[in-house]
């Protein structure tokens, strides 16, 4: 884990949040997310500088798109 995925696990782990129950490197339809609330079909995922790759970001939006059409929101962090 990234020091930022550390830090947004240690506030949402454990129900800290809402009392929601998230998830980290949760498989979703064989993509991984950072982290995942399926009571909100809600997916966090975190975005190094890896992510400013135009590769990686046509990779993103393909993703964002499967995910999107099974109901799953991603929050997408900087």
């Amino acid at each position: 884990m990234t020091d930022a995925e550390k830090i947004i696990w240690e506030l949402v782990r454990n129900r800290k949040f809402r009392n929601l129950k998230f998830r980290r490197q949760q498989i979703i339809d064989g993509f991984i997310v950072d982290f995942y609330c399926e009571e909100l079909r809600l997916c966090l995922e975190i975005d190094g500088g890896v992510h400013d790759d135009e590769e990686q970001r046509k990779y993103d939006r393909e993703r964002d798109a499967v995910l999107a059409q099974r109901g799953v929101r991603i929050v997408r962090l900087r």
